[in-house]
């Protein structure tokens, strides 16, 4: 059946009619857009019940309203000092939460007029430039906007539609740009109108800055605050802010260290709004100045090779790990709160003294073996190793990488070894750039000294200060716990100790002679002093002479006359967990020790006996303050209060005898104050240590080259008096000048039922005088 035209004309549609007969005078273009306006309007309700009930899935879930209640964010989790500064995060992606009265009120009234002035008279959708968000969809604009988002839609694109992992996007979003655009900005809609019913509109400010990329791995405006200008985020003043709101627009395009002339004409336009809303920029003049003031960076990417205690930070983000695997928690995401024993005050002053010996004793170092005309990797005769740098050079990345590629023994891999290639490397001047082969690198790093220094308070047990190295991006190893060297004479005093504790006398005389070991199938062993004939001058001291002047021939009286097993028991007693060998030579510290141990061990004897293993971590909190874990030292009574005394009198001996190995202190240190030390050598130079304790905190410093056959250019070069004293005596220096550390000159704590007479130099006990030591009457010692 056929159609007439004149049928056809009676089946038009009444808005046909409406617009082509009743208003001719209306223009075609705007008739359309007319029409265009009224079917948006009247199918927007259907549009967004459809998103928001995601119709046969269709469009993507929507988050439900405990999700919007409680929005789950990726946060860092933060370290945090004793002090109260934090000292780094663990993050996949840096972020960290403030709240509204952690923002300057310049950075939240410069937020609000640039981004959404009239914030506080809307409900999440902002009427008044609904028009823009009809051309931002016609247009597919895609600038920070939206063409006309108010903040609370841009928190929820931050929060969902534009967060990759939690993507909402459904079926129909996947058909192309134009859809994917119209629902992201629907369910923008229905989010900001549930995030306005659940939080105030501060709650909001404060979670929109929060969930905000500012690039250089910045997320929040707490982190971009540290980043770009070294401070918290209510310090930012009206420029600092206009800068970083500037770059909300294009993070990259205004970014203020990559693009800073573009960041200055955005931060300028922020502020000429600021201007023209009257927010303390009164007048033309005013605006004038501070337009043409410079933008000043205090720029750091924040990372764990940065900042303060980074070996430290290492060493316990290991030790997180475990911990938050073992409880169910993310270190990187679960923005946790890890209050640490740390002290940053004297951690900073323990890496400026680290940095400032090194830094010399390094140039020394360098030239004395340049004098010599050799390198510093020799044997225990003091050749140089010919192969060294062949051997290590296998066990390098570079070398596997390309042994793998080219195969173990092929010319490729020799020539890929020694072909120069640009890079940067470490050096006490700063970093450098400079043409290096694997071999020149291997070369040019190991000729480097390294060190390691922990301070420990004896009484808690908390470690203050931890600096596991010279540079975390260069050098990872950490020398403090993960490091084991030979400690020389600074292990001497648990020999004394268990002659104190044996109730020996500090007074006890011996003379000066080494005694002779025999051990079956091997030659006699006489123990030599550093100085002076091999087997003793035969000078008569007292036992508190000979520790202080770290005499070898008495400590191994003692050792002969204690037993080494028992020397071995009293030291893990009192601290030392690692395996020592009960053997002679134990005198001379030859077992390895980490310094971690070490200090810990030291600590008993000024701890009145009390043995706390060392402490780093005091408690853990969730992102919302609440307490998961608090955390209390382990300890246990090792020795008597008496015995514990007693070597703190013999450690002061260090200071106080004559010859002693820290009478050489800066006596500004020794004025009102009790002090003791003991500095360690090994006997190939490849080792020094110092231990120094006080009432209130033992330090201990090793300083020697990267594996044991990297050696000083002599003994009395790499003597601990020398090479890891001065970082002592310049840390307590720093310290005491500082009286915010609570850290303070003072006596040590007497034992509480009086001092034992055996300290009175007049007299001493009859069983010291037992001990009868002859050159011909040796210990046997039997295999």
């Amino acid at each position: 059946m056929s159609t007439s035209p004149s049928s056809t004309k009676t089946i038009k549609s009444k808005s046909q009619r409406l617009f082509s007969k009743k208003l001719p005078w209306i223009p075609k273009a705007i008739r359309y857009l007319w029409i265009a306006f009224l079917v948006f309007i009247l199918g927007l309700p259907l549009h967004v019940l459809l998103v928001d009930i995601d119709l046969f899935g269709l469009y993507g879930g929507m988050p439900s309203l405990r999700e919007v209640e409680n929005p789950e964010n990726d946060l860092s989790s933060e370290i945090l000092s004793a002090d109260g500064v934090s000292l780094g995060r663990y993050f996949r992606y840096n972020r960290s939460q403030v709240h509204y009265r952690e923002l300057s009120p310049d950075l939240v009234n410069t937020l609000l007029i640039s981004e959404d002035h009239r914030f506080y008279q809307h409900s999440g959708l902002d009427l008044f430039a609904y028009l823009r968000v009809i051309k931002g969809l016609l247009t597919l604009s895609s600038s920070g906007s939206g063409g006309g988002s108010t903040l609370t839609q841009q928190l929820a694109k931050n929060l969902y539609t534009q967060n990759t992992d939690k993507s909402l996007d459904g079926p129909l979003a996947r058909l192309g740009s134009l859809p994917r655009r119209i629902i992201q900005k629907t369910k923008e809609w229905i989010i900001a109108l549930n995030l306005e019913e659940n939080f105030t509109k501060e709650e909001i400010i404060a979670m929109y800055l929060n969930t905000c990329n500012f690039s250089s791995n910045a997320f929040g405006i707490k982190v971009a605050a540290e980043t770009y200008f070294g401070k918290q985020p209510d310090s930012l003043n009206l420029q600092e802010s206009a800068i970083l709101v500037g770059m909300l627009q294009s993070i990259s395009y205004y970014n203020p260290k990559r693009n800073p002339n573009n960041a200055l004409r955005k931060r300028n336009e922020v502020l000429q709004k600021i201007y023209r809303h009257g927010y303390k920029i009164k007048t033309k003049q005013q605006f004038d100045s501070i337009k043409a003031l410079p933008i000043e960076l205090n720029y750091s990417v924040q990372n764990q090779n940065q900042g303060l205690a980074t070996y430290f930070r290492t060493v316990l983000g290991n030790y997180l790990l475990t911990y938050c695997s073992n409880n169910g928690l993310d270190l990187y995401n679960s923005g946790l709160k890890i209050y640490t024993t740390i002290d940053s005050r004297l951690q900073r002053y323990a890496e400026e003294a680290v940095s400032e010996q090194m830094k010399q004793l390094q140039a020394q170092f360098f030239s004395e073996w340049k004098k010599r005309g050799r390198n510093p990797w020799v044997d225990e005769d003091w050749h140089e190793i010919k192969d060294f740098l062949e051997k290590r050079i296998h066990q390098t990345e570079a070398y596997k990488v390309y042994a793998e590629k080219y195969g173990e023994n092929s010319d490729s891999l020799k020539i890929m070894l020694h072909k120069k290639k640009q890079m940067t490397v470490f050096s006490w001047k700063g970093e450098r750039d400079t043409l290096f082969s694997s071999y020149d690198s291997l070369n040019y790093y190991k000729r480097f000294l390294q060190t390691g220094m922990m301070a420990m308070d004896p009484i808690s047990g908390h470690i203050k200060a931890w600096v596991g190295g010279m540079d975390h991006k260069y050098f990872k190893f950490d020398h403090v716990r993960q490091g084991k060297r030979q400690p020389g004479s600074t292990f001497k005093p648990f020999i004394y100790g268990l002659a104190m504790e044996s109730d020996y006398s500090p007074f006890y005389t011996l003379r000066d002679i080494s005694p002779q070991f025999k051990i079956k199938g091997q030659p006699a062993w006489y123990p030599a002093n550093s100085d002076g004939p091999p087997k003793g001058t035969g000078e008569r001291m007292t036992i508190r002479q000979a520790m202080a002047r770290s005499k070898n021939s008495i400590s191994a009286q003692m050792m002969q006359a204690l037993g080494p097993e028992n020397v071995v028991e009293f030291a893990h007693r009192v601290g030392i967990e690692s395996k020592l060998d009960a053997v002679p030579a134990l005198c001379l510290g030859v077992s390895d020790v980490s310094l971690f141990e070490l200090v810990g061990a030291y600590c008993t004897f000024v701890n009145g006996g009390i043995n706390t293993k060392p402490f780093f971590i005091t408690r853990i909190e969730d992102k919302n303050g609440n307490v998961i874990d608090n955390f209390v030292p382990k300890t246990k009574e090792a020795i008597s209060e008496q015995t514990a005394y007693k070597m703190v009198f013999m450690l002061r001996g260090g200071v106080e005898e004559k010859g002693g190995s820290s009478a050489g202190l800066n006596p500004e240190l020794l004025k009102d104050n009790e002090v003791g030390g003991k500095t360690g050598t090994t006997n190939d130079a490849s080792d020094g240590w110092y231990v120094g304790v006080t009432h209130d905190l033992v330090t201990g410093i090793w300083v020697g080259g990267d594996e044991r056959s990297i050696h000083f250019p002599s003994w009395d070069f790499g003597q601990g008096v020398r090479t890891a004293r001065p970082i002592w005596a310049k840390f307590m220096k720093r310290v005491y000048d500082d009286p915010s550390t609570g850290i303070v000159k003072g006596a040590f704590n007497r034992p509480s039922s009086g001092v034992d007479i055996s300290l009175d130099p007049g007299r001493r006990k009859d069983k010291s005088d037992s001990l009868k030591l002859k050159d011909e009457e040796p210990w046997d010692i039997k295999n």
